[in-house]
């Protein structure tokens, strides 16, 4: 049986907290803040957290948030949780740039890290024929899609927490949608009670 390696993306201020520059209500803020978290902390099981680097320039992206060193590009997941991190700079999680994350330096142009991301996953989650990656994060539209997207043709098979997600319009109705098409076509979608049972009884 593959052992579960969890994943978060962007679960940043600037997208889920009231005073964010990009933020809408996140109903999935109240579930792992009061539930998620807590469970993991109970069992020891931590985190392999992806965040962003969103200064300009990002060609292609006219957006500007997650500012290192501002709260904004703080997470929500409390620190002792998370067993490592990747820094990106575009949607997908390949992306990185020269001093990034780094509060006190310029930041230069995205550009593709292809072998610095597989390195990543290999330590910290595992191959595929090890490793089920639980995906949860901001949002199923965008940045979860692509990691999800871009660990599925890695060879993984990963697996998006329904309760764990949220759609970059706030709205339950198009997490679903989504959740529905087309998530399907490059992972799983699995409810919080049965990934509970299952981690009980792994």
């Amino acid at each position: 049986m593959k052992k579960y390696a969890f994943i978060a993306i962007d679960l940043q201020n600037d997208f889920g907290t009231e005073g964010g520059k990009f933020y809408s209500p996140k109903e999935s803020k109240k579930f792992l803040k009061g539930i998620f978290f807590p469970f993991l902390s109970e069992r020891n099981i931590k985190i392999n957290e992806i965040i962003s680097d969103y200064r300009q320039p990002r060609p292609g992206d006219r957006g500007d948030c997650c500012h290192p060193g501002e709260w904004g590009y703080q997470s929500i997941i409390p620190k002792e949780l998370v067993k490592s991190e990747w820094i990106k700079c575009m949607n997908s999680p390949i992306w990185s740039r020269e001093n990034i994350g780094l509060q006190d330096k310029a930041p230069g142009l995205p550009y593709q890290d292809i072998t610095g991301f597989s390195k990543w996953l290999e330590a910290n989650v595992g191959n595929p024929t090890e490793a089920t990656p639980v995906l949860i994060g901001w949002t199923i539209d965008c940045c979860v899609l692509s990691t999800c997207q871009e660990l599925s043709w890695r060879g993984y098979y990963p697996t998006i927490l329904r309760e764990g997600v949220d759609h970059s319009s706030g709205k339950i109705k198009d997490r679903n949608q989504i959740l529905i098409d087309p998530v399907p076509n490059w992972g799983n979608v699995i409810e919080w009670e049965n990934l509970q049972s299952l981690l009980d009884k792994s």
